[in-house]
């Protein structure tokens, strides 16, 4: 009797210090460290239904520690302006011209709170045809046919870079990019996931604060029908949208989207369920990324975000 008596004691004090770890590993950080801004959007898991999210339903984890948010605003009224740039890719197929009224009506589609521009994916760099204006009829006339020959664009992920470095400083809260690109890199013959040009796009594109989704649409010669070429370059859209909090739609083979509607769709439905959040980054030893991870207190909701954010040490 003893002897089980000695072994539930021991057993209960295991226990204890289990659950004493388990506390400290994710215990709440202090109310100092660095103030840290991101764009969050609210996803259903089901439905389309979002319920009001308070700040208090809202959870960031760097590592097991959870950070303190210290701001949580809806991304509505006089905190709804947002910079959206559409990126064409000029190597993609004239078929792309069927989806001309598709692309002309989401722009026109958009609230006065955002400002759209127009670029293309052109040797490399983003040719800008127009830049960020309310005057969403002038940026929807601006939109055109693809030069559609192959070579028109080196690689789509110089084009964004590109893009997102001369992105204009002026203040915007949200940014963001939906890129039109069979993401196909001719730079990167390796298959796998260690492109050195899609890491740099998703850097560039995390230290600018843009959220980048993407839409597949083929290109012209050999890659526009090669299923390998076509499986990676979805994949690497996919990569960039995933880190920087947005979305790749993509139809899974080398054929052509029937419509872009219901993506734009989508994304509008994104964009009008957004938050500006502020918390508390862990103070590091120098500057550096660290990785974090968002979680909802509320059933039926993800929170989704760049998935690393850039902290440097307060002097």
């Amino acid at each position: 009797m003893k002897r089980w008596i000695f072994i539930t004691a021991l057993v209960a004090m295991a226990l204890w210090a289990w659950a004493a770890a388990s506390a400290q590993s994710e215990q709440t950080s202090s109310g100092t460290g660095i103030p840290t801004h991101v764009v969050v959007t609210a996803e259903p898991h089901k439905g389309s239904t979002v319920p009001v999210i308070n700040q208090s339903d809202v959870i960031v984890y760097e590592g097991h520690t959870r950070d303190q948010v210290t701001e949580w605003i809806p991304a509505t009224g006089d905190h709804a302006t947002l910079d959206l740039f559409i990126l064409i890719d000029d190597s993609s197929r004239t078929e792309l011209g069927t989806q001309m009224d598709d692309i002309r009506n989401f722009i026109n589609s958009q609230p006065e709170s955002t400002r759209v521009g127009v670029a293309y994916m052109q040797n490399g760099i983003a040719q800008v045809v127009q830049n960020l204006t309310t005057d969403h009829t002038a940026a929807a006339k601006s939109v055109r046919l693809p030069l559609s020959y192959f070579g028109a664009n080196a690689s789509p992920y110089f084009s964004l870079s590109d893009l997102v470095k001369r992105w204009p400083d002026d203040g915007a809260p949200r940014r963001a990019v939906m890129m039109i690109s069979n993401g196909i890199d001719p730079y990167y013959d390796e298959d796998d996931y260690l492109d050195p040009y899609v890491e740099t796009a998703i850097d560039e594109s995390l230290r600018a604060h843009v959220m980048v989704s993407a839409i597949y649409e083929p290109g012209v010669g050999h890659y526009g029908h090669s299923y390998w070429a076509t499986y990676w370059g979805q994949l690497y859209m996919a990569d960039i949208a995933d880190h920087t909090g947005g979305e790749a739609y993509y139809v899974g083979f080398t054929g052509q989207p029937v419509a872009f509607a219901p993506y734009f769709d989508q994304m509008a439905t994104r964009l009008s369920h957004q938050y500006l959040m502020t918390f508390l980054a862990q103070t590091p030893k120098k500057a550096g990324w660290t990785r974090i991870r968002l979680n909802c207190e509320l059933p039926n909701i993800d929170l989704v975000g760049p998935k690393r954010v850039w902290v440097t040490p307060q002097k």
